[in-house]
């Protein structure tokens, strides 16, 4: 099979984390020193909300948004009037697993709406911290990356064709293969499992199946 990279490879594992009662000026200056929009507040190890610079902007606006809408909301309210990260942070908080795909991990995000997941074990400690921007960064690789694995591994290992049998070119991540196959029906096996690699963004096929003597 394909290695398939999951969240645990793409992942930042040294991860700023905030306490439930890290004063709000330290969540403040720690996102603002740190170059960040959000931290996971953990308790005990496991994480148990986020606080986002979306919530620091409420919290300085004195609204519940900056907007000044959903007024009534007291929870919102009590956010605007919090002193300390587990007052302010959103809960509960959304997590992911190292061993999710790329794919899982993009779907969830954009579900959420959240630009960031912290990432726990089994037994729900953090282990780390998946962002938008990490699992991008996935999916952006060199044409000569993608041709090293569609021949070594697609071509070679997994389907045993010998070289020379299909030729490879990849260009801005699309992958165009021009050759033959034994067998019809291994020419959508081809094209599957070449979509199957990480960056390919479409595959452009010219295989045909090899007459038998």
């Amino acid at each position: 099979m394909l290695h398939r990279r999951t969240v645990g490879d793409v992942m930042t594992e040294e991860v700023l984390t905030l306490r439930p009662n890290t004063p709000l000026q330290e969540v403040t200056a720690l996102l603002d020193a740190n170059d960040i929009v959000a931290a996971p507040v953990v308790d005990d190890g496991a994480p148990i909300g986020v606080v986002s610079a979306s919530d620091v902007l409420r919290h300085e606006t004195g609204m519940p948004d900056p907007q000044g809408q959903d007024g009534n909301d007291e929870r919102a309210w009590g956010k605007a009037r919090a002193r300390t990260a587990g007052a302010l942070m959103s809960s509960p908080v959304f997590t992911a697993r190292a061993d999710w795909t790329i794919p899982r991990a993009a779907r969830e995000l954009r579900s959420r709406h959240v630009r960031q997941l912290p990432v726990v074990g089994d037994d729900g400690l953090l282990t780390g911290i998946v962002s938008r921007s990490d699992l991008l960064d996935a999916f952006i690789r060199s044409d000569v990356e993608i041709l090293g694995e569609v021949e070594q591994d697609v071509l070679g290992r997994i389907l045993g064709l010998g070289e020379g049998t299909v030729a490879v070119e990849v260009h801005d991540g699309v992958v165009t293969l021009r050759g033959h196959v034994s067998e019809p029906r291994l020419v959508p096996v081809v094209v599957g499992l070449c979509q199957g690699v990480d960056g390919v963004v479409a595959v452009d096929t010219h295989l045909a199946a090899a007459r038998e003597g």
